[in-house]
C-alpha cells in the first residue's frame, strides 16, 4: 500500500485529526500533485483555522503557481493566524515570501 493510501485510510479513520490532514497535504506536495495539495490545505484553512503550517504551504504553492495575489491574500491571513497564537518564527516565514513575490 503506498503512504498516500495509508494516509487516506487513516484519515478515513480519524478524520478530526489536522496531523493526517497536513500529512495528506504534503504527501501530495512530494507527488507533485499541486491541486489535490492546495484543496487539502484550503480545507484545512477551514476546519483547523489555527493550524499555522496549513497556512505556509497553501500560500507556498499559490507562489509557486504564479497565483501571486491570491498567495498574498492566503499568507496575510497565516500571518495573522500565526502572530494570535504566538508562532513568531512562522509569521516571519511567510512575510518573507509575500516580500518575495
Amino acid at each position: 500500500m503506498s503512504r498516500l493510501a495509508q494516509l487516506q485510510q487513516m484519515l478515513a479513520e480519524e478524520p478530526h485529526d489536522a496531523f493526517l490532514h497536513y500529512a495528506l497535504g504534503m504527501e501530495y506536495v512530494k507527488l507533485g500533485d499541486t491541486g489535490p495539495a492546495l484543496a487539502q490545505f484550503a480545507a484545512m484553512n477551514h476546519q483547523f483555522p489555527d493550524h499555522v503550517a496549513a497556512w505556509h504551504q497553501r500560500g507556498r504553492l499559490l507562489s509557486e503557481q504564479g497565483e501571486s495575489d491570491f498567495a498574498r491574500d492566503v499568507l496575510q491571513q497565516g500571518i495573522a493566524v500565526a502572530v494570535r497564537v504566538g508562532d513568531t518564527h512562522a509569521a516571519g516565514e511567510m512575510q518573507g515570501l509575500i516580500d518575495m513575490l
